[in-house]
């Protein structure tokens, strides 16, 4: 399931990262890429320990807690720190799979994390920049992703994807992974489905008893499915 959540972030909030990220010490890309991806990826990006990448990756997250859209999609058990990176004319990020298994070099939680969820979170407006795309490959076709900035893209970290390559101005994005509680890519969008459905009906039926039933079916089928 692609899910695309709006508005992660206010106006203000996405001028603060620019203006930070602007002053930034950008490093290669490739820092943080395996040993395939490696070989197509041709951008920039802020090391994870700079403290820029710490300081707007906390807002990203404060933000992401409070967004009822993403946390029913996602489920997330655990957040891989946000990153940024920036792609100028001529750099681009060749088709690749992500890693699945993620080891964070800095925080208070170092263990590995498997990826079950990719996101991007778009920092330049679509009319900033030309090409940039993130182009997403799944079961149902291919699909080509540039958000308004402050907007969030969800997506299997399975997915074949890439980044085409800018031929103008600058795109710059912070990118994450995620361990899901629900590993399996079906059961979150049952969940997920049930979820928004429950949150449209509750305005007008919050006591309605089949409402009252339809919130324990999902409660048991988080329990039945849930890796905690």
């Amino acid at each position: 399931m692609l899910l695309h959540v709006t508005q992660v972030l206010t106006a203000q909030e996405i001028e603060l990262c620019r203006s930070r990220l602007a002053g930034a010490d950008w490093a290669d890309g490739r820092i943080t890429a395996g040993y395939q991806s490696a070989k197509a990826k041709h951008n920039l990006q802020l090391p994870d320990d700079h403290p820029v990448a710490r300081e707007l990756g906390a807002l990203i997250l404060a933000r992401l807690e409070k967004n009822p859209m993403f946390l029913a999609a996602a489920l997330p058990r655990r957040i891989f720190p946000p990153l940024f990176n920036c792609y100028q004319p001529g750099q681009s990020f060749g088709f690749h799979i992500d890693n699945a298994v993620r080891y964070p070099r800095s925080g208070d939680e170092r263990s590995p994390l498997r990826t079950d969820l990719s996101a991007t979170l778009f920092l330049s407006e679509p009319d900033e920049y030309d090409g940039g795309e993130l182009v997403i490959e799944d079961s149902f076709g291919t699909h080509s992703v540039k958000l308004p900035a402050g907007d969030l893209i969800l997506y299997p970290a399975s997915s074949l994807h890439q980044v085409t390559t800018v031929t103008r101005g600058a795109r710059i994005a912070s990118f994450f992974w995620l361990q899901s509680l629900v590993r399996d890519e079906g059961q979150r969008r049952l969940l997920f489905d049930l979820d928004v459905s429950i949150q449209n009906l509750t305005p007008a039926n919050a006591e309605h008893p089949a409402l009252v039933q339809l919130v324990g079916v999902y409660h048991n089928l988080l329990r039945r499915w849930a890796e905690t």
